[in-house]
C-alpha cells in the first residue's frame, strides 16, 4: 500500500511539473507575438525602408534616366509587412500606420530632406539624376528600386 501511495505521489508531481513546463512554454512563445518595444512610426528598420522607397520613387519620377523596379518594390513591400508581423504588429496596426496621412507626410518630408541634402532641386531633373547616380555608385538600398532606362 505504501508503494502504491509513493507511485501516486510521484505521478502527481510529474504531472504538476509537466503542466508547469507547458504553461511556461506557452507563455514564452506568446511573448514575441504580443511584445512591441516601439510604435510602428518609431520602428527604425521599417521607417528607413519606407523612406528609401520614397526617395527612389522621387528620383524615378523626376529623372528621365530611371525607371522603377516595380515587381522588386512590391516584393520588398511584402517582405517589410512580413517583418512587421514577425515583430508582433497586427495587420490592423500596419494598415493604420500606412493609411495615416500624418505619418506619410513625415516619411515624405524625411525623403525630401535627404534628397535636398544630396543636391536635388525641385524642377531640376539633372540634380535628381545625379542623386540617382550617386546611389548606384554607393550600391545603396535606394538604388535597388531603380533601373536605368
Amino acid at each position: 500500500m505504501c508503494a502504491e501511495r509513493n507511485v501516486l505521489k510521484l505521478r502527481e508531481k510529474t504531472i504538476s511539473a509537466l503542466c508547469a513546463a507547458v504553461t511556461v512554454a506557452l507563455a514564452l512563445t506568446a511573448v514575441p507575438a504580443m511584445a512591441q518595444q516601439t510604435p510602428l512610426a518609431q520602428e527604425k528598420y521599417i521607417n528607413d525602408r519606407l523612406i528609401a522607397a520614397r526617395i527612389a520613387d522621387r528620383i524615378r519620377r523626376e529623372c528621365p534616366s530611371y525607371n522603377a523596379r516595380m515587381i522588386y518594390a512590391y516584393g520588398q513591400a511584402r517582405a517589410l509587412k512580413r517583418y512587421a508581423l514577425e515583430q508582433g504588429y497586427s495587420n490592423a496596426q500596419i494598415d493604420t500606420f500606412l493609411d495615416d496621412r500624418a505619418e506619410r507626410r513625415r516619411i515624405y518630408a524625411v525623403a525630401e530632406q535627404y534628397l535636398t541634402s544630396k543636391g536635388a532641386k525641385e524642377g531640376d531633373a539633372q540634380s535628381f539624376c545625379a542623386v540617382g547616380q550617386q546611389e548606384f555608385a554607393n550600391n545603396s538600398y535606394i538604388a535597388t528600386f531603380l533601373v536605368a532606362r
